[in-house]
């Protein structure tokens, strides 16, 4: 759901009882185009809020998970980093329930006078936008902003760098959910065959439809009630609903609603009661975290989505390349099983070699093999002997032919199956640096042009995911074959067990051995990993190979993450995505 007004409301009074007012800039970041964080340092300790204008996940909270940051800061956090570095903030505001909140700092400019300059973040959808302006006088001047707005964009209003910035359009006629009347709200709602969520959204501010729902709910007992079934009795409950939300609004029920099936779904200031048991209500304990939740991995996800993008497109075209290569060389395949044909027709030649003359087209002979007669094509300004001979080269070059075409197949086949697997890994990436590495590997194979990639200090290689099953075994799981490799070949002892889905692309498992034991629980548990952590993680069943360390084996040219292995078991498992969310990741 989009950020509404009222929730917002409880994110600045959050923030603002953080004591965050005086605190200083200390660093300034730009995950995405979408988002930057900032970094404050007062009070004896450092907060880092995420200010995103992305259009699916616009929001401010407080950060706690660490963002990864592109190596070369983009132009507009350069300029935040120019004016805001070191400022103080002074104030928090937000433009009563309306989605605009301001950030006010008290800065050095660069010939050393003190000014204010303000941070503005608009969150509205898809027309959401992050602009950094200086104080003149009772107005302020963009310096620039996230998104500009030109004549072309908006006919309403522009953001562009040097022009006095004008507020979004507010409606003040609309009611506010933190000190509307009763008799206000009765003539607002005394509207004939509307629905009331509808009238609700539009004659309140900063609410969402979900809330709106919620009210009707609650009142009603319909969230498709129209305003003429609003009787005394239902605007009663109504009018106590309201003054219910207030309270939530200054103390917080926070509720994030989930599917069945783990999804997120919506969430809300207080809880939701309008789904029954269609939609499962988790309380969080408070606003910042519950964003940082809600939004927090759709936002690491789509940061990393967007950088691996070319990367997988790469990998899509090589996948492409090599199964029609392959296609090809097996149709060619197909036409040397016929070798023998050939063979049988120099043998024939060669059998009634003293009836035949030059000059012949074609010799109708016994065919002595097969049984009946054959006819055979000849080559007229050849003799006999030398159709012969024909016939005979034409046989060995379609059994050399095939036996390179099976040599070329396997190796291609070998190819597309890493060719797979690095894909898998690409799409499963959660980090910039898991995305480096894979990169390099592809680099180091002849796939990627260019010298070495630089590496970041805040782009180190992550280690193996790390997981402690229910009865107390470490398991640690592969992120790309580059890490495969080390986790099997290097870091896994010999009687460790290792896990792999059968014929799948996916990551090496490994579960730690204790006295050479490894229970029947850890092997399920880490074999749903395994199958989560695979190209079949969509399944419900999949197979999944285990065996003992030391009966996996590297050949020599064999390319990452591709190994051999014996004395292996096969056990179905089922993806579990809430297993996987235990692990350290």
């Amino acid at each position: 759901m989009p950020l509404d007004g009222a929730f917002l409301h409880c994110i600045v009074k959050e923030l603002s009882d953080m004591r965050l007012i005086g605190g200083r800039v200390d660093k300034i970041y730009q995950p995405s185009h979408d988002e930057v964080v900032l970094a404050l340092r007062g009070a004896g300790r450092a907060v880092r809020i995420m200010l995103s204008a992305a259009s699916d996940r616009a929001g401010i909270y407080v950060l706690e998970r660490r963002a990864e940051n592109p190596a070369a800061p983009p132009m507009f956090c350069m300029l935040l980093r120019k004016h805001l570095s070191s400022g103080r903030l002074i104030n928090i505001s937000q433009d009563g329930l309306e989605r605009v909140v301001n950030f006010d700092f008290e800065c050095v400019n660069e010939i050393g006078d003190t000014v204010e300059n303000r941070l503005t973040v608009e969150l509205m959808g898809r027309y959401s936008n992050i602009i950094l302006m200086s104080k003149c006088g009772e107005e302020y001047r963009v310096i620039d902003s996230l998104r500009r707005v030109t004549d072309e964009v908006s006919s309403v209003r522009r953001i562009l760098p040097g022009i006095i910035y004008e507020s979004p359009p507010r409606d003040k006629t609309r009611l506010s959910l933190l000190s509307c009347t009763a008799q206000q709200v009765r003539q607002e709602l005394c509207v004939s065959g509307v629905r009331l969520s509808k009238l609700i959204v539009s004659r309140f501010e900063g609410v969402s439809p979900l809330f709106a729902r919620e009210c009707c709910h609650y009142a009603c007992r319909d969230i498709d009630a129209v305003s003429d079934s609003l009787d005394n009795d239902r605007f009663d409950r109504l009018m106590f609903f309201i003054k219910k939300a207030r309270g939530y609004l200054d103390g917080g029920g926070y509720n994030i609603l989930k599917t069945p099936g783990g999804a997120y779904k919506d969430f809300c200031f207080m809880p939701i009661e309008q789904y029954g048991a269609g939609l499962i209500s988790v309380p969080m304990p408070d606003a910042n975290t519950l964003l940082d939740t809600f939004y927090g991995t759709r936002s690491e996800n789509e940061r990393v989505k967007q950088r691996s993008a070319a990367l997988l497109k790469t990998l899509l075209n090589s996948c492409e390349r090599i199964s029609r290569k392959l296609q090809l060389q097996r149709q060619e395949l197909e036409g040397c099983l016929q070798r023998e044909e050939f063979r049988v027709c120099g043998d024939l030649i060669s059998a009634n070699i003293y009836r035949m003359n030059k000059g012949e087209t074609q010799l109708v002979a016994e065919d002595y093999i097969n049984g009946g007669t054959k006819t055979i094509e000849l080559d007229p300004a050849l003799s006999p002997s030398q159709n012969a001979q024909k016939y005979y080269a034409q046989y060995r070059r379609m059994e050399t032919a095939e036996k390179m075409l099976t040599r070329l197949i396997s190796d291609g086949e070998k190819e597309l199956t890493y060719i797979e697997s690095v894909f898998d890994a690409a799409a499963r990436a959660g980090s910039d640096s898991e995305i480096s590495e894979i990169r390099e590997e592809l680099r180091q194979g002849g796939y990627l042009r260019g010298g070495q990639e630089k590496k970041s200090a805040s782009l180190k290689p992550k280690p193996p995911i790390h997981f402690v099953t229910d009865d107390g075994y470490d398991v640690y799981i592969g992120r790309n074959n580059l890490q495969n490799d080390r986790l099997t070949l290097k870091t896994a002892h010999a009687d460790d067990m290792w896990l792999h889905t059968k014929d799948i692309p996916g990551s090496h498992v490994i579960i730690k051995a204790k006295g050479g034991e490894v229970s029947d629980n850890a092997i399920e548990q880490a074999a749903s990993l395994a199958a989560y952590c695979s190209k079949g993680r969509e399944s419900s069943k999949v197979p999944v190979d285990y065996t003992r360390v030391k009966f996996v084996k590297k050949s020599g040219g064999a390319k990452p993450g591709m190994v051999i292995f014996t004395n292996n078991r096969t056990v179905l498992a089922e993806p579990d995505e809430e297993l996987y969310l235990r692990a350290e990741l």
